[in-house]
C-alpha cells in the first residue's frame, strides 16, 4: 500500500498548462506578422489588426501564467483558481478595451498600457505568496529571480510603448525597424520566457515529488 501511495504521489503532473501557454505564444506571433504584412491595405484592416495584434499580446501574457500558478499551487486548488481566474479576468477587460472605439483613441494609450502593466505586475503576487510559504525551500531564490525578470522585462516594455522612444526622438528614422512598437514585442517575449523558465523549475519539482510538500 505504501508503495502504491509513493507511486500515486510522484506520477507526472498534466501538461496542459503549457500547451495553452503554446497556444496562446503562438497565436501572438501569428497575430503579429500578420498585422505587420497586411496593415498597409487601408486606414480600417489597420485599425483591426492592430487590435489583433494587442489581443495576441494580451493572449500570451495571461496564457504564461498558466504553467507556473498551475504548478506551483496544484496542492492548493482554490488559490489555483483565484490566480489564474484574476489574471484571465485582467486580460479579458484589456481585450474589450482594445476592441472598445471610445476607448482607442490616442488619448486612452496610457490606460491601456497600464492594463498590461497590471497583467505584468499580477504575476508578483502569487510569486510573493510561494515564496513566502516556502521561503526554507532552495528553489524560492531561482523562481523569484524568474518572476522579478518578467516583471522587469513587461514593465520596460510598456515604458517604451508608452514614451514611443525611439521614434519620438528621431522622427522617420525607425519606420521600418527599432521602433518602440517592436521593442514593445521583444520584451513581451522576454517576460513569457521568463515564466517559462519558472514554469520548468516548478514542474519538475511536481514530477519528482507531487503534492507531499510545499514548492
Amino acid at each position: 500500500m505504501d508503495n502504491i501511495a509513493h507511486s500515486a504521489s510522484t506520477m507526472l503532473v498534466s501538461r496542459w498548462p503549457f500547451y495553452v501557454f503554446l497556444a496562446g505564444s503562438m497565436f501572438c506571433l501569428l497575430s503579429s506578422s500578420t498585422c505587420h504584412l497586411f496593415c498597409c491595405h487601408s486606414h480600417k484592416l489597420n485599425i483591426f489588426l492592430l487590435r489583433i495584434d494587442y489581443t495576441g499580446i494580451t493572449l500570451m501574457i495571461i496564457t504564461s501564467f498558466f504553467p507556473p500558478i498551475y504548478y506551483i499551487f496544484q496542492c492548493e486548488p482554490h488559490w489555483q483558481s483565484i490566480y489564474i481566474g484574476g489574471v484571465t479576468a485582467i486580460g479579458i477587460f484589456t481585450v474589450v478595451t482594445l476592441f472598445t472605439p471610445s476607448l482607442s483613441a490616442g488619448k486612452y494609450r496610457g490606460f491601456r498600457a497600464l492594463l498590461f502593466c497590471s497583467m505584468g505586475l499580477f504575476g508578483l503576487v502569487p510569486a510573493v505568496h510561494a515564496v513566502i510559504v516556502n521561503w526554507t525551500n532552495p528553489k524560492c531564490d531561482t523562481i523569484l529571480a524568474y518572476e522579478s525578470a518578467m516583471a522587469l522585462f513587461y514593465l520596460t516594455g510598456a515604458a517604451f510603448y508608452i514614451s514611443r522612444i525611439p521614434e519620438r526622438l528621431k522622427p522617420g528614422w525607425f519606420d521600418l525597424a527599432g521602433h518602440s512598437h517592436q521593442i514593445f514585442h521583444v520584451f513581451v517575449v522576454l517576460g513569457a520566457l521568463a515564466h517559462y523558465g519558472a514554469a520548468l523549475v516548478f514542474l519538475d519539482y511536481r514530477d519528482k515529488v507531487g503534492c507531499d510538500t510545499n514548492l
